[in-house]
């Protein structure tokens, strides 16, 4: 899972083309609901247990001093915690969470994409969702292939190309 079109090209022409007057044939007009079989990431509302997860998240990370709002302290904080683990003094699941839960606060905080709980054809995880974007990103996926391959540095550059892809207007 990543970032995703949520429909094809054909089909977004196509909601695009609908007239602006509702009419009787406008429920077959409509494009096929998402299906996490056919890739195309479906995306449902967070329960509680989503938003305290959420919840904890932040509240580690400003344990630990990290600030959400500034992405340099978010990249070195995660920079600092990888070198951590690969000297044997944490835990990659951990790290993993609190930085996506990092970069998922983040870009809702910068962009016009909200927290949603979404799934595909991959399985189920927090996610973040812009429905005039037409995309669907999951920063605990970002995360974890960049500590797989282990990378440093890239969480400013990444992060504020994908709040450049949908800025929030003032933020």
């Amino acid at each position: 899972m990543g970032l995703f079109s949520r429909w094809r090209k054909e089909e977004r022409t196509a909601v695009q083309a609908r007239p602006t007057e509702p009419s009787p044939s406008d429920a077959l007009s409509e494009p096929p609901r998402p299906r996490p079989e056919d890739g195309r990431p479906v995306s449902a509302p967070l329960t509680d247990a989503e938003r305290s997860r959420i919840s904890r998240g932040l509240e580690e990370l400003a344990a630990r001093g990290v600030d959400i709002d500034d992405l340099a302290a978010i990249g070195a904080a995660y920079d600092r915690a990888h070198a951590d683990a690969a000297a044997g003094r944490g835990d990659a699941a951990e790290v993993v969470e609190l930085f996506g839960v990092a970069i998922g606060e983040h870009l809702v905080r910068r962009s016009t994409r909200g927290w949603s709980v979404v799934t595909d054809a991959f399985g189920t995880d927090l996610g973040l969702v812009d429905a005039r974007a037409d995309t669907v990103v999951v920063p605990h996926n970002l995360v974890s292939a960049r500590w797989m391959r282990g990378e440093t540095g890239w969480i400013p550059g990444v992060v504020q190309h994908l709040v450049g892809l949908c800025p929030r207007a003032g933020a």
